[in-house]
């Protein structure tokens, strides 16, 4: 390779890395904000149980266009010793229920039972529709009447200008984004390695982890008080 081209291949390297740093970050916020309106986020008991959350910040101002995906963003499963370290994906096609053009919308999908957990381990998975994934409750409570814990494997929500809602995600395709995967592991990671806990948290991921155990652990805590009353 020649010496303009290693210039080249590092400064893609550096600005890939600088760009998912930044997705981290945003997906930060986005967990601060479901600890911030307990009465009109994620409810308590869904966010307790859910097996793995997945966040794509900016969901169609980031990436709709650019790349010929809607979006890109950051996952992370339960394990026996905590959650995994972050696996980065990307997401895009199918039916969204939104209009093109809206800006800042964030989506947060959670998978809720062991078969949606083997999807996402997948590496690439479609969600279908038929009892796959379906717009999330919304609330301090999920609704007695909805079947969410028994039979949903994934549940998704948008946010936009700081409410939550739940959203059809019917169609889209998701899978593991190698770009943001070398940009900060330094090489290609197995998603299955990662999602399973088998590799270590990176140190610019470290703000991930702790808003991601702090919005389980208080949701967790919240689901005891009402259990309680």
């Amino acid at each position: 390779m020649s010496v303009l081209g290693m210039v080249a291949t590092a400064a893609f390297a550096g600005s890939s890395r600088e760009d998912t740093v930044d997705r981290l970050q945003k997906s930060v916020d986005v967990l601060h904000a479901i600890m911030a309106t307990p009465d009109k986020g994620i409810p308590e008991e869904v966010l307790s149980n859910a097996k793995c959350i997945l966040v794509v910040p900016d969901l169609l101002k980031g990436g709709f266009i650019i790349g010929g995906k809607h979006g890109r963003g950051v996952a992370t499963c339960r394990t026996s010793e905590g959650w995994s370290a972050p696996a980065f994906v990307a997401i895009g096609g199918g039916s969204w229920g939104l209009q093109i053009g809206v800006e800042g919308v964030d989506l947060v999908m959670l998978v809720m039972n062991d078969q949606g957990f083997q999807h996402l381990l997948s590496s690439k998975f479609e969600l279908t529709g038929e009892g796959s994934v379906a717009a999330g409750p919304v609330g301090r409570h999920a609704s007695a009447g909805t079947d969410w814990k028994m039979n949903t494997e994934m549940l998704t929500y948008s946010r936009s200008k700081g409410v939550f809602a739940g959203l059809t995600l019917e169609g889209a395709v998701v899978q593991q984004d190698d770009d943001s995967t070398r940009a900060i592991y330094g090489k290609h990671m197995m998603f299955r390695n990662i999602l399973s806990g088998k590799v270590s948290t990176p140190q610019s991921a470290d703000a991930f982890m702790k808003a991601v155990s702090q919005a389980g652990q208080q949701a967790k805590v919240a689901e005891a008080k009402d259990g309680s009353k």
